[in-house]
């Protein structure tokens, strides 16, 4: 496999590792970027980027980051608390009002940012086109009964979180949450990140797929099994209510819509430079950068089935457990994206780390290929 790209010598082994990602035949394509400060040490991508394999993974190449799109609007959310225009501790249904139905009225914006809300599923089943309808969405979860005590016990939002954070943002600032997000965030520093995803753009968009034969580690079994026999859990409904979550990555209607939980589309370059423009300061003051980095919710994860650690729409290190660390060290924090994409900064070396890919692995946090990709960076240093 020819990589392409850049890398400082002194990370010649992590070039190496990457290229070695794709020792797998299912490895289709993937791309890495790494900045240290102000500096980018390592800028790769190698593969094919369509489903029949034609089409070169190019320099310009995009693609749905998941989940690594949260801390985005968490990002975006923390700069209007500096403004003055929302409060963490504030209940959301003072910006919301319809929110405070089914007892939710004391619900704040800080639990909701650190998983804690008790809203990370509907109950009721919705239909497939729902997923497209944000006032629809919105309404339904403005209803819905929190599954536990707010505050009391936390839960991954893996796809509600975009509705609850983004409908906050529409009523406070008037405007699409897509569109506040990415021009606080990704506009500043020229980062080619969208959430709404221009039609034009839709030729440079890698098609995802996901791979076979690998069932992932105990944590990822454990939440297959009751995806598969508990139709009703929370934990399947978190991830498959509306059904469409799990088919439409790909889908056209997909990449136009604003849903800043899972739907951003940039590459490893934005990954890696937006945790740069954390860590030097150009998108949060450092009391809000300290507010986003601290320990919020540790412990069982009554979503994910595993041990989780939060700060404000980012997950924190876990360094003593497997399937939850970054890889560089305790102070990291950053998000992985369903599939094995993610995003991460270590404040202790100065790091902003971007791994993307479209062979889609079947692990619940962190997949093992970023971890070892981390690990020879670590090495490096």
């Amino acid at each position: 496999m020819q990589v392409q790209g850049f890398f400082d010598v002194h990370f010649e082994a992590v070039r190496d590792a990457f290229a070695g990602l794709f020792d797998d035949p299912q490895q289709r394509g993937a791309a890495l970027c790494i900045r240290i400060g102000d500096e980018t040490v390592v800028d790769l991508w190698a593969g094919q980027a369509d489903k029949e394999g034609q089409e070169a993974w190019h320099s310009d190449t995009i693609l749905n980051l998941f989940s690594c799109t949260k801390p985005f609007a968490a990002v975006t959310a923390l700069q209007l608390v500096g403004e003055g225009r929302l409060a963490l501790d504030t209940p959301i249904a003072e910006y919301w009002p319809e929110f405070a139905a089914a007892d939710k009225q004391r619900i704040t914006l800080r639990q909701v940012l650190s998983h804690q809300a008790g809203l990370p599923a509907l109950r009721q089943m919705r239909e497939p086109d729902a997923l497209y309808d944000w006032a629809g969405m919105c309404e339904a979860l403005a209803a819905e009964a929190p599954w536990w005590e707010p505050g009391k016990q936390h839960g991954y939002a893996p796809i509600t979180y975009g509705w609850l954070i983004g409908e906050v943002l529409r009523r406070v600032t008037g405007k699409l949450p897509g569109d506040v997000i990415v021009a606080r965030t990704a506009a500043p520093l020229g980062l080619d990140f969208h959430i709404g995803l221009d039609d034009a753009d839709f030729p440079r968009v890698s098609h995802l797929s996901r791979g076979k034969g690998n069932l992932g580690d105990e944590a990822a079994q454990r939440l297959l099994k009751v995806s598969f026999t508990q139709p009703s859990a929370m934990s399947t409904l978190a991830f498959a209510n509306p059904p469409s979550i799990l088919t439409s990555s790909n889908k056209p209607e997909w990449r136009r819509m604003q849903q800043p939980a899972a739907n951003g589309h940039g590459n490893a370059r934005s990954l890696a430079g937006f945790y740069s423009g954390l860590l030097d300061g150009r998108l949060l003051e450092s009391d809000l950068l300290a507010e986003l980095t601290r320990e919020h919710s540790r412990g069982e994860d009554l979503t994910l089935l595993t041990t989780t650690r939060y700060g404000l729409g980012c997950m924190l290190d876990q360094p003593e457990v497997a399937n939850a660390t970054f890889g560089m060290g305790p102070k990291s924090f950053g998000h992985p994206g369903a599939g094995g994409s993610v995003g991460f900064a270590d404040p202790e070396r100065e790091v902003g780390f971007g791994f993307v890919t479209n062979s889609l692995g079947p692990y619940v946090l962190m997949d093992p290929r970023a971890q070892h990709l981390a690990s020879a960076l670590k090495g490096c240093l």
